[in-house]
């Protein structure tokens, strides 16, 4: 299902996280879930993996994730404010240490002259450190759809490595 470079970093994930006793849990908009896919295609990810959100929707981001109505209106989806409260509505709700979001634009459309296809949005979340925030904004490029949402699940992996791995 997944290239094996995908699954090599899945594994050091789940490695790194599993041997600094970190639990993970997702927040995906346009990668629909592939991020905990690729996770959960680990065998043993289970004490690692606590669970992935796919708040494709608005809406859902808003009854998932808490993710506030004006916070959407003001900024739009495909933001830094609207991946911050993702990772943090997916650390509420869940029993995790650690939450990545993914959002943004897959296309083929969606895309403008401000957040062009290819413009991906990532934050992580760390259970009891607010100063641990982290955001950055990807312009992957118009890829394709399928290899834009892998870019990003590379980039959201990379994300949950452990600081002492390199990773923020």
């Amino acid at each position: 299902m997944f290239d094996p470079e995908v699954l090599a970093l899945a594994a050091r994930v789940i490695d790194a996280n599993r041997a600094a006793g970190r639990t993970i849990v997702t927040a995906e908009s346009c990668t629909g879930g592939l991020v905990a896919a690729a996770l959960t295609e680990i065998a043993g990810s289970s004490d690692v993996v606590d669970r992935g959100f796919v708040t494709y929707s608005n809406e859902a981001k808003m009854e998932s994730l808490g993710v506030h109505d004006d916070i959407l209106a003001t900024f739009g989806a495909v933001s830094v404010a609207v991946a911050w409260k993702m990772a943090q509505g997916a650390l509420k709700n869940s029993r995790a240490d650690v939450a990545v979001a993914v959002t943004g634009i897959a296309g083929p459309a969606g895309g403008s002259d401000l957040k062009p296809v290819g413009t991906v949005v990532f934050a992580v979340a760390r259970r009891g450190d607010p100063d641990s925030k982290h955001a950055d904004t990807k312009h992957f490029g118009d890829l394709g759809r399928s290899e834009i949402r892998r870019q990003a699940v590379l980039f959201a992996l990379e994300l949950l490595l452990p600081a002492e791995t390199g990773a923020p």
